[in-house]
C-alpha cells in the first residue's frame, strides 16, 4: 500500500474551519488508498504569541523550559485535527514528538534530528488503518527525557524526517502557495510555477531567500532522497493542483540554464578599511566572528596601490550587524584596520539553476545587464549552480525583474 506523508504549516491550521479543509486533504488520500501520516504547525500567530509568554515571564528563560512552553502549539492542532477526522469517520490518532519518539540533540531551540522510531506510527497503519496525526517542531532528548524543539520552520524538518523513516513513497508540504516558482509572484507578475525542481536548486533557493520551505528540510530530503510536493491546501480538496515535485536532476528530461531568482533582504555589509596586507589578519577578522556564531557570507578582498594594506568586504545578516561591529572594533587594534564602515541598505539577489554548470558566460550577462539599467554592484559570490550580487535596497524590485526577463523564466 503506498505510504504518504502530509505537512500542513500554521496559515493552513489558522482555524477549526480551516482545521476541517486539511481533514478533507488528508481524507482523500486516504480513501485513495494511502496510508497517511500527517505533520502540523501550530496555528498561525500561536507560536509568537508562546515566545512572548516566555519572555514576558523571564527574560532571561531556561531553554528547556521555554522547549515545553512553545512545543504546546503543536499539540493543540495535533489534537483538533484527530478529533476532525474521527468525526469524519476516519481512523486517526495524535502524536507528539516523544511518543513516536523523534530523539534529538539536546540544543533546545535549535536541536537536530538524530533518530526516529517509527514502528508504533507503522503498527496503526497496519492494524487499525489509522492516520498518524504527529506534533511538527518538537521531539525529546534521549538522555534527559525533555522536550526539544527543531527551530522556527521545524515543522518541514519533522515531515521529511519522518517521511525517510516510514520510507514513505512522497512527502506532501501543504502551504499557502500552490507550488514553487521561478521568483516572488508579488515582485514578477510573470513568475511561473515549476513543474519540477531539482534537490540542489531548491536547497540553494531557499537558504538564499525563498521562503517557501526550511533549508534543513531540503538538506534531510536530498540526503535520503525524498521526493518532495510542495502544494497549497487552499486548493479544492477535491481537485486539487499537482504543485511542484522537488526531485533528483535526474528525474528532470528538459533543464533551464536558470531555473529561478531569489533575494534576500536579510544582509548588511562591512567594509574594513586600510588592514595590513599579510598572513593571520583573515583569521583575525574571522575567527571571532565564527565564535560569536555570526555567519559570515559574501567576502571580496581588494589589495591597495601600496600593496601593503587591503580593504576587506563581507556581509553579515542583517539582525548581527551590530552584534558584528562591535566585535571588530574591540579587535581593532589585533586586526590593525583603520576605520570601519557598514551599511544595512543592501539587498542579495540570487540566479540559480544546475544548467550553469554547463553554459559559460550566465553571469556576464547578468552583470551587464544590470549595469544597463544603472545597478551598481557591491559585491559577488558565484558556484557551480547558482550566481548572487549584492546591491543596494533601492534597486530590488528592478534587479529581479531583469535578471527573470533576462534568463526567459516570464510566463508565456
Amino acid at each position: 500500500m503506498p505510504r504518504l506523508v502530509m505537512k500542513f504549516g500554521g496559515t493552513s491550521v489558522a482555524t477549526v474551519e480551516r482545521i476541517r479543509n486539511v481533514a478533507r486533504h488528508v481524507k482523500r488520500e486516504v480513501d485513495a488508498g494511502h496510508e497517511v501520516a500527517v505533520v502540523v504547525s501550530a496555528m498561525a500567530g500561536k507560536t509568537n504569541e508562546l515566545v512572548a509568554w516566555c519572555k514576558e515571564a523571564a527574560p532571561l528563560y531556561d531553554p528547556r523550559e521555554y522547549d515545553v512552553v512553545v512545543a504546546s502549539g503543536e499539540q493543540v492542532t495535533s489534537g483538533l485535527l484527530a478529533i476532525v477526522l474521527q468525526e469524519m469517520g476516519v481512523p486517526a490518532r495524535s502524536w507528539q514528538g516523544w511518543q513516536i519518539p523523534i530523539y534529538t540533540s539536546d540544543a533546545h531551540g535549535a536541536a537536530r534530528i538524530a533518530e526516529i522510531d517509527g514502528s508504533g506510527i507503522l503498527r496503526g497503519f497496519a492494524e487499525r488503518r489509522e492516520v498518524a496525526v504527529v506534533s511538527g517542531f518538537q521531539g525529546v532528548h534521549k538522555e534527559t527525557g525533555r522536550i526539544t524543539t527543531l527551530g522556527r520552520g521545524g515543522s518541514d524538518t519533522s515531515a521529511v524526517a519522518l517521511a525517510a523513516a516510514l520510507k514513505a513513497d512522497r512527502c506532501d508540504i501543504y502551504t499557502d502557495v500552490d507550488g514553487v516558482y521561478t521568483t516572488d509572484p508579488r515582485i514578477v507578475k510573470t513568475a511561473r510555477r515549476l513543474d519540477r525542481i531539482a534537490f540542489e536548486e531548491m536547497l540553494e533557493m531557499a537558504s538564499l531567500g525563498a521562503k517557501v520551505l526550511q533549508v534543513r528540510s531540503v538538506e534531510l530530503a536530498m540526503c535520503h532522497g525524498v521526493r518532495t510536493y510542495v502544494r497549497s491546501s487552499f486548493d479544492d480538496p477535491s481537485d486539487p493542483k499537482e504543485g511542484t515535485l522537488i526531485c533528483d536532476e535526474e528525474e528532470i528530461v528538459e533543464q533551464q540554464v536558470v531555473t529561478g531568482i531569489a533575494y534576500s533582504k536579510d544582509e548588511a555589509q562591512i567594509t574594513l578599511r586600510n588592514v595590513a596586507d599579510k598572513p593571520g589578519v583573515a583569521a583575525a577578522i574571522f575567527m571571532p566572528l565564527a565564535e560569536a556564531n555570526i555567519n559570515v557570507d559574501m567576502i571580496i578582498q581588494v589589495v591597495s596601490d601600496d600593496s601593503v594594506t587591503t580593504d576587506i568586504t563581507f556581509t553579515v545578516p542583517a539582525a548581527e550587524f551590530e552584534r558584528a561591529r562591535k566585535i571588530l572594533e574591540d579587535q581593532q587594534k589585533a586586526i590593525g584596520f583603520s576605520s570601519l564602515q557598514g551599511a544595512t541598505d543592501v539587498v542579495k539577489v540570487s540566479a540559480i539553476g544546475v544548467g550553469m554548470r554547463s553554459h559559460a558566460g550566465v553571469a556576464a550577462k547578468a552583470f551587464r545587464a544590470l549595469a544597463d539599467r544603472g545597478i551598481n554592484i557591491r559585491a559577488i559570490t558565484t558556484s557551480e549552480i547558482k550566481f548572487s550580487v549584492l546591491i543596494d535596497a533601492a534597486y530590488t524590485e528592478l534587479a529581479v525583474r531583469t535578471l527573470h526577463s533576462l534568463y526567459g523564466l516570464d510566463r508565456i
